[in-house]
């Protein structure tokens, strides 16, 4: 009975409130409606000015992050290198190439800075690793007789008659495995800024990975002998001498593609 009386005397007085005019629930707080942020209908374009109680609200475009990579941290780094002597302490300081992290010393280069040629080969041997220099063991011996023949050192004092000895890796891949894409994409820039500084006059790359790195290509058999051009440098690929103790028969070859080298470097 209690609620019933309840029930209609609250009916009652919510008819009185309609009469005086309510329109709206009455909460506990009030409510400031100039502060309110009303959401617009889907669809519709909200309005916003002084008439207005919408409040524009600054929207910040998302820019996804993007980590860099080796190879961009390389091309940071080997662009600000202004000498050999900071190239080598760039390489000294990069950390995001995993085989450097198995390596006994780094190996940069051997011979006169400002050779008019410049040899890449493609990575140091177990020797080489060991000693710190490049091309060296019976490999780099015939390496030396083969340029000999065209009057050609890796000790020549004088630009005109010196080599320039270096690697497309500076440290020796673990197995002597051929180095995946990821680790020459991270030196190329190394590479490229080396290439740069030594300003030779011809490149040769000694065989498939060098050749790859600087031509997109591989097929060295095809590849030897045919002048190509990589950072504006004149190409003429060669059999890495290692090939020629496998097979004799090259020698033919590479005789054939240092006279080549003598021919273009001849005024």
């Amino acid at each position: 009975m209690t609620d019933s009386a309840s029930y209609f005397a609250d009916l009652t007085a919510l008819d009185w409130q309609i009469d005086l005019g309510a329109d709206e629930a009455i909460q506990d707080t009030p409510v400031n409606r100039y502060e309110q942020v009303m959401t617009p209908a889907k669809g519709a374009v909200p309005k916003t000015g002084p008439n207005s109680n919408i409040k524009p609200v600054d929207v910040m475009p998302v820019i996804p992050q993007v980590k860099e990579t080796g190879a961009d941290i390389a091309r940071i780094m080997a662009g600000r290198c202004n000498s050999l002597a900071e190239l080598r302490d760039a390489l000294a300081v990069f950390e995001h190439c995993a085989i450097k992290k198995g390596a006994r010393n780094l190996v940069l280069s051997e011979g006169h800075p400002n050779a008019r040629v410049m040899i890449i080969g493609e990575a140091p041997s177990r020797d080489e690793d060991r000693s710190g220099a490049p091309f060296i063991g019976e490999s780099g011996k015939l390496l030396d007789r083969m340029f000999a023949a065209i009057g050609l050192s890796r000790k020549g004092e004088d630009p005109s008659d010196a080599l320039y000895l270096t690697n497309l890796l500076p440290w020796r891949v673990p197995q002597n495995r051929d180095p995946n894409a990821e680790e020459i994409a991270m030196m190329l820039p190394f590479l490229e800024r080396h290439i740069a500084l030594v300003d030779p006059d011809i490149i040769v790359p000694l065989g498939n990975i060098p050749c790859k790195a600087l031509l997109g290509k591989t097929g060295i058999t095809r590849l030897r002998g045919t002048w190509a051009e990589a950072f504006g440098k004149p190409v003429l690929p060669m059999f890495h001498p290692a090939a020629l103790f496998r097979d004799p028969l090259k020698k033919r070859d590479c005789w054939a593609d240092l006279l080549a080298i003598k021919a273009r470097l001849t005024p």
